[in-house]
């Protein structure tokens, strides 16, 4: 069974940093792409970025190009999401997900993915 959990959220003031841990068990990480998407009050969920074992593969919204970074560590079957410059408008829950193979261009909608861990707050403040 895919377990995935997502941890690192908190308050930030605008301009700081964060990084959002996914901890993920019960996947073989080669075959998978881990994904990080985020859901503010009121909005639907949106793809933040994405990174996929062969080639080190990755895809980012524009909103967050330039500012976030995914990174993955194997020996931990772990996804990280280096968060920099925040803005008020990162604020909401971001959640980690996972789906078998890549796509062109990137897996970026919520329905492509299948298995999802529960979210982190980030709170930015002006």
């Amino acid at each position: 069974e895919v377990q995935l959990q997502a941890s690192g959220g908190g308050p930030v003031q605008t301009g700081g940093s964060l990084r959002l841990s996914c901890a993920a068990s019960g996947v073989t990480f080669g075959d998978y792409v881990i994904g990080w998407f985020r859901q503010a009050p009121g909005k639907e969920r949106e793809f933040v970025a994405a990174t996929w074992w062969y080639g080190g593969t990755t895809a980012y919204a524009d909103s967050v190009k330039g500012r976030f970074t995914i990174s993955r560590e194997d020996a931990k079957n772990s996804v990280y999401l280096q968060m920099n410059s925040l803005r008020p408008e990162d604020t909401a829950a971001y959640y980690c997900s996972s789906r078998e193979g890549w796509v062109a261009g990137g897996p970026r909608r919520a329905s492509e993915y299948r298995y999802w861990g529960q979210g982190t707050l980030v709170t930015v403040s002006s």
